[in-house]
């Protein structure tokens, strides 16, 4: 007796299909997998064998049956508890328990020994990848269904147990196979309200008129951005601000953060629906960084993808984390290679970093004095390389704000829902002028199309030309002035750039020191 089932797997974030192809015959007692399995797939067939038979089916390990289970294709490594699902629907469509069942069908999901379904990763990948692939139905643990269920022209069939796929007996003791109804179709709740979306509000924080500004260009044009300062001024408040001035995901990219969160182990209630932040501390290693391991998974880099990084104590991060960011900052991406496989990861997201001065916080600070040697200045600053310091494109000096301005009265033009809507506005204008191309802000225009793109007057040009060979920017430093001067003539519903324009973009290239 033979039966044959599909399902898949994720290597990185890239599904593979896998047939399930089992023979049963009479002979003597033995139930094997083959087809490169991991120790997570060979130790399915305790947890097959012990489900079937909990659920009052004959198990394979039992009676003279000669069962064998082929994973395919041969020649690729399975690995993780993925196919359990799979694998027990080919045995009982084998042994003909099941028989309505045909190859349009995908199995998605790790048995428990009572036969319930425990949840898997990257289901909405796997799910985008069995629509392609021609799949009509597919059949996934109940808590994994939502997000499943995101892709348009799929079936989506949500298991609590194995048992909803057994036949059941009616009445006349004649039986029936159980109709099992696909799920609605999940419906994206967007929530706009800032005060109970977000934990922080550009208007709690007072004064630093400056640092705002700087923000609202950044997250206008899709910018990274560096906050330096002593300690106590409000660099990280600043950042964990950002959130509430983010645009909203498109389907599209809630589609793609939420694979990657689900394919890392996250499996949130809600979907991912607001750009991620993610925020690591400085003592985090360079493999959850960057991500990695025997099979590789995406490290806060990639979780950072659509969204923000946010680096807190930018120069305590290990000099070789540091470095790692250079690639991902111009790339957009990860690659991570290992002896048995190579995957490509996704990092594009805006870099947000804040640092003190110096070790002890106090350079140029209008209130305490510092106690730093010219010696721990200096290696301080080295931690950070110049080329990690050219691809941060705006540098914010936050100061100190004065005693009798931290009670005031918080203003309308500083709250998040201000700052927001000016945001729209400017990337609405970005996205008119890129509406031919694969990018819609600033920071992404690629060299080859920036020269058509974003077009300087004579005079601009000259100014700009006149101040790079004073300030020494690098080739990079003097692209990215331009597209912050985009950012900023956007900012202000200008035809073209202007010359505060240009010197204010001057001004975020030439402020760290």
């Amino acid at each position: 007796m033979f039966a044959k089932t599909f399902t898949a797997q994720l290597n990185g974030l890239t599904p593979e299909l896998i047939s399930v192809e089992t023979d049963v015959a009479k002979g003597r007692h033995s139930f094997n997998i083959i087809g490169l399995p991991d120790k997570a797939v060979d130790e399915a067939r305790e947890r097959i064998n012990i489900a079937i038979k909990n659920l009052g089916q004959p198990p394979p390990a039992q009676g003279n049956r000669k069962v064998l289970i082929s994973l395919a294709p041969a020649n690729v490594n399975k690995f993780g508890s993925y196919f359990d699902l799979a694998l027990a629907v080919s045995y009982l469509k084998a042994i003909k328990v099941i028989s309505n069942l045909d190859d349009k069908k995908m199995f998605l999901g790790e048995l428990s020994l009572n036969g319930n379904l425990k949840p898997i990763r990257g289901t909405v990948l796997l799910a985008q990848y069995a629509k392609a692939q021609g799949f009509t139905d597919i059949f996934v643990p109940a808590i994994n269904a939502k997000e499943a269920n995101l892709i348009e022209g799929l079936n989506v069939y949500a298991l609590n147990n194995l048992k909803e796929l057994l036949p059941s007996s009616s009445n006349s003791n004649q039986n029936k196979e159980k109709i099992l109804q696909p799920i609605p179709k999940t419906k994206i709740k967007f929530n706009h309200n800032l005060k109970t979306d977000f934990e922080n509000d550009l208007v709690d924080i007072k004064n630093q008129p400056e640092a705002k500004r700087a923000l609202l260009v950044a997250v206008s044009g899709g910018h990274n951005i560096g906050l330096f300062g002593p300690p106590g001024t409000g660099k990280s408040l600043l950042a964990k601000a950002i959130p509430s001035i983010m645009p909203p995901l498109s389907f599209s990219e809630i589609l793609e953060v939420t694979g990657i969160h689900s394919v890392a182990g996250f499996h949130p209630e809600n979907l991912m629906v607001k750009p991620p932040f993610r925020s690591p501390h400085h003592t985090s290693s360079y493999v959850s960084l960057v991500g990695g391991g025997v099979y590789p998974k995406p490290g806060e880099i990639t979780l950072a993808h659509r969204g923000i990084l946010f680096l807190d104590e930018f120069p305590e991060f290990d000099q070789r984390v540091i470095n790692s960011l250079r690639g991902p900052l111009e790339d957009h991406q990860i690659i991570v290679s290992r002896a048995k496989t190579t995957c490509i990861f996704p990092a594009h997201f805006m870099l947000v970093v804040a640092l003190n001065p110096c070790p002890c916080g106090y350079k140029n600070s209008r209130l305490k004095n510092c106690i730093c040697s010219l010696r721990q200045i200096n290696q301080y600053a080295r931690k950070i390389s110049g080329p990690i310091i050219d691809r941060i494109d705006l540098w914010v000096k936050v100061s100190e704000v004065d005693h009798q301005e931290l009670l005031t009265a918080n203003r309308k033009e500083d709250s998040s829902a201000y700052f927001k809507n000016q945001i729209r506005q400017a990337r609405e204008k970005a996205k008119v002028r890129f509406l031919n191309y694969p990018f819609s802000t600033n920071a992404n225009v690629p060299l080859k199309y920036l020269k058509d793109l974003i077009k300087l007057k004579p005079e601009i040009e000259q100014i700009l030309n006149q101040a790079s060979k004073r300030l020494g920017l690098s080739a990079r430093g003097y692209h990215r002035v331009i597209k912050i001067a985009q950012t900023i003539a956007d900012l202000d519903q200008s035809a073209e750039i202007l010359q505060p324009h240009i010197l204010e973009a001057l001004q975020y290239r030439s402020n760290f020191d």
